[in-house]
């Protein structure tokens, strides 16, 4: 990794920091999500390409809530009773099943990806919005409110650091700070464990980023 001047920040001081913020401040941005194993409580430490572990989460889940995998429950679904069109394509995240459904424009082009999803109905917005912006190799930056609350924090991390929780690519959502985005933890995929935001393995975000365009239209449910 190349040199940075940015402040060093212990990947201790960075999870104590984290967990402190809770529940409150998450809403402010989701995207800094999924890192707490939502069965165990404990922080997820999965490895990522160069060999360092991810960032700290900003929630500490209940490991007594349904947080297990869902795999078993994805099925097909029809885009009909969802949207009148499939101008610029469309969609569908089923928050039940953990599934996202992508239907292209063509009528002919169908997806299903396994994803995580928001630990709580708190946590998420339902409904419909669109894909307003694409990123490959999001880098991310703290808002302000959870600046104040946390001044160690780094002022911006770059794409590929260790500490970004945004994975290799990003679909930026109308709705403020909600994305469907990468992750290099593999663990959270199928998980209720998120802040927010909609998680996907990078290698099928990388499929998502290839197939939809800013204007596809997005429905939670």
């Amino acid at each position: 990794m190349a040199t940075s001047n940015r402040p060093t920040l212990s990947r201790r001081n960075f999870i104590t920091s984290a967990v402190a913020v809770g529940a409150a401040t998450s809403l402010a941005a989701p995207a800094l999500a999924q890192n707490f194993d939502p069965i165990t409580g404990q922080p997820l430490q999965a490895v990522g390409p160069t060999g360092a572990t991810p960032d700290a989460g900003m929630v500490q889940y209940d490991a007594n809530q349904d947080s297990r995998r869902n795999v078993s429950s994805f099925h097909m679904q029809d885009w009909q009773p969802y949207f009148s069109n499939l101008t610029n394509g469309a969609v569908l995240v089923d928050l039940n099943s953990r599934a996202l459904h992508f239907w292209g424009e063509d009528g002919q082009t169908y997806k299903l990806f396994p994803t995580s999803v928001p630990v709580s109905p708190e946590l998420t917005r339902t409904g419909r919005t669109e894909i307003i912006k694409k990123v490959e190799g999001p880098t991310w930056a703290p808002t302000p409110s959870m600046k104040k609350s946390n001044p160690e924090w780094p002022d911006f991390v770059p794409a590929g650091d260790p500490l970004n929780p945004m994975g290799t690519h990003a679909l930026w959502l109308s709705w403020q700070y909600y994305r469907i985005h990468g992750t290099h933890d593999t663990r959270k995929i199928g998980r209720k464990s998120s802040n927010g935001c909609i998680g996907m393995y990078n290698e099928h975000i990388k499929q998502m980023y290839a197939l939809t365009k800013v204007g596809t239209q997005v429905m939670i449910i």
